[in-house]
């Protein structure tokens, strides 16, 4: 789930009141969203608070509370937090809200499940001091991380998050090996130029997707899961839910592989057809026919609604600072103006209008009577699939024409 940014407000709606005592001096803060962890979330504080005295980091501790009702918000003080009600449900509500709170230049988040050793803040800040915008935890072997025996299941370490960190290389060039290790750092500058807006467990991944398209500058910090520390309760995370979650998210983020790719190769497959079965070939004994030409015609048809829709989304995420801007939407709408786009969708429908009625003028010199099936459908199919491409180039004109209102 998504929101827009000014909702942050209401998301820390509530929350207790930063004490104004060195504000200004705070190098860094440590996020810990928080729901019902007492038996963890103390381990978490201490060694966090431990970490940065033992290192001189002028910081603070945040647990940014999502509701919790079984004593962790008094935990957490006790041990030098300090606590920020959350509101609004869901993972990325609760560190959004946390991080909007923190006062440090820099923010530390970690889970506080004592999954992670908040030991390690300070190699994390190190890395930030050096001038990187996001420094990334990997837990797994491949970036030189270190999962502790049962720290997480075979599915996630072997399949899962192996697979996803790939794609997220593959799709958007991010240099990370562990796509949902949720032990981070990162600047409140580029917290506040990627402007998040996933409310749930998306909220990491999204970081890691805007920060590579952003071109924000990105380093790979290698820690040690350990096993999780609390025992009467399960993880939130559910394999094949939070999977799916992922998988949909990156697709909405590109685009490019969810529309663009298959749509091309949609119309490659329908001119292929149209230029085998239009002139009635055979091939090894196979004869491809009218039939041919109504598959072909569906392919060509899907296939431009796709790289169309491509070009719409890509559009509309540019517009809503979803993605950066990109010089091939510019030349696109150098080229494609809604004038250019009326008249070939004009002159498409005009030439598919021209192929139905011959086929109506050979209907009328025989008396309305029965057709020769072969013949009439390849003048048919053809005009059809024509006008529909025509109208939808002359449709799809004027939505790009409003989108390309906002870039003007």
């Amino acid at each position: 789930m998504m929101i827009s940014g000014n909702v942050v407000k209401s998301v820390i709606e509530g929350q207790a009141p930063a004490s104004p005592d060195n504000t200004a001096d705070v190098e860094v803060s440590v996020v810990m969203p928080c729901l019902n962890e007492h038996e963890t979330v103390g381990t978490c504080v201490r060694k966090a608070v431990k970490a940065l005295a033992t290192a001189g980091i002028h910081g603070e501790v945040i647990v940014a509370d999502n509701g919790s009702e079984d004593g962790s918000i008094a935990i957490a003080e006790s041990e030098g937090a300090r606590v920020v009600p959350i509101p609004l449900k869901g993972y990325g509500n609760a560190l959004r809200g946390g991080i909007c709170a923190a006062r440090g230049r820099y923010v530390i988040m970690g889970d506080a499940d004592d999954s992670y050793d908040f030991s390690e803040v300070p190699r994390f800040v190190a890395e930030l001091r050096k001038g990187y915008d996001l420094v990334q935890g990997c837990r797994l072997p491949r970036g030189g991380g270190t999962v502790q025996p049962g720290a997480m299941p075979w599915l996630h370490r072997y399949l899962g998050n192996p697979l996803f960190s790939w794609m997220a290389r593959l799709m958007f060039r991010a240099p990370i090996h562990d796509i949902y290790c949720g032990m981070r750092g990162f600047t409140q500058a580029m917290f506040q130029r990627l402007e998040l807006r996933c409310t749930g467990m998306e909220f990491a991944t999204e970081m890691i997707i805007k920060a590579s398209l952003f071109h924000e500058t990105i380093h790979e910090v290698p820690i040690t899961l350990w096993p999780d520390g609390r025992r009467t309760r399960r993880p939130h995370l559910r394999t094949f839910r939070d999977g799916w979650r992922t998988l949909r998210f990156f697709l909405i983020f590109s685009p490019r592989w969810l529309f663009w790719y298959p749509g091309w190769l949609l119309m490659l497959l329908g001119f292929l057809g149209y230029a085998i079965a239009l002139p009635g070939l055979s091939l090894a004994g196979i004869a491809f026919g009218a039939h041919t030409l109504m598959v072909a015609s569906m392919a060509l048809q899907l296939g431009f609604q796709s790289v169309a829709f491509a070009v719409l989304t890509t559009t509309y995420a540019i517009n809503q600072r979803l993605r950066p801007p990109s010089r091939r939407i510019d030349r696109f709408f150098r080229m494609f103006t809604l004038e250019r786009g009326g008249v070939a969708g004009l002159a498409l429908v005009s030439l598919g209008l021209a192929a139905v009625a011959a086929a109506a003028t050979v209907w009328i010199q025989t008396g309305f009577g029965a057709l020769d099936y072969a013949t009439t459908m390849r003048l048919v199919i053809p005009g059809a699939t024509v006008v529909v491409l025509g109208a939808s180039i002359i449709l799809n004109s004027f939505l790009c024409s409003m989108l390309g209102l906002a870039r003007q």
